[in-house]
């Protein structure tokens, strides 16, 4: 028996920065009906309360629900009828204008410059720094096509990792690259989860779509947990109903 299930968010409970489907939203109000659930993903508060935070039935336990934006460096927690924000790790002024000149850099040093963005590459989500590389606002299946074995991401972050020494540099999502303090990753996140929550990591489960080597997920392998690796959303309503059967 698990105490708390946790998830990656783009590619497993959700498609890149799309709102939770009706049939996940019921999902997990069950899975809250037997166990704490938590979401961890580089999106910022705004994004979570969209795609995540907006789309539970009414009859979710939200009290139950912890939501890690920001790969962990921020945990919001539901008490009194609202959203409330329990801790914020933010990067000071000198250390993003350092990341965004890195940026520029990289960008021009590598190469990769699409033809065709949509919105703003590079975001302050003021405890860390997210690039996307079509933009905020691309749609789906350009992000899908852009770098699908993360080749292109890898050349871009080998790169940031010269320019930028002392801070955790990630690939995420579909196309982006998250900056964060050093030693920030998952694996942190949920080790925060645990000291917040009391719930201990071996009580923990965590499932997610880039559960490999490189990928965003994979620290929380390396921290020790059981993990579940899932292809997309339906795989992951598929893992959660027997999660619920076999907590009930």
């Amino acid at each position: 028996m698990k105490q708390l299930i946790a998830f990656d968010l783009d590619g497993t409970l959700a498609e890149s920065k799309q709102p939770l489907q009706d049939p996940m939203g019921e999902a997990l109000a069950d899975l809250l009906g037997v166990a704490h659930v938590a979401v961890i993903s580089g999106g910022d508060w705004p994004q979570f309360q969209k795609q995540v935070a907006s789309r539970l039935p009414a009859r979710a336990d939200l009290s139950k629900l912890w939501l890690m934006p920001t790969t962990g460096t921020k945990l919001y927690t539901y008490r009194d009828g609202a959203w409330n924000s329990v801790y914020a790790e933010l990067f000071d002024d000198a250390t993003k204008a350092k990341i965004l000149k890195a940026f520029d850099e990289s960008l021009e040093a590598t190469g990769f410059k699409p033809e065709q963005t949509w919105g703003e590459r590079i975001e302050d989500r003021g405890s860390q720094i997210t690039f996307s590389a079509l933009g905020q606002e691309a749609p789906v299946k350009e992000k899908e096509h852009w770098d699908p074995k993360f080749e292109k991401r890898k050349v871009i972050q080998a790169d940031l990792k010269q320019r930028l020494p002392g801070l955790s540099i990630n690939m995420g999502g579909a196309t982006s690259i998250d900056i964060t303090q050093e030693g920030v990753d998952k694996a942190y996140g949920l080790k925060k989860l645990r000291d917040e929550s009391g719930i201990p990591l071996d009580s923990m489960m965590f499932i997610g779509d880039a559960i490999f080597p490189g990928g965003n997920d994979y620290p929380a392998k390396e921290l020790g947990l059981d993990t579940v690796r899932v292809r997309d959303p339906e795989e992951t309503i598929s893992v959660v109903t027997a999660i619920v059967a076999c907590q009930k």
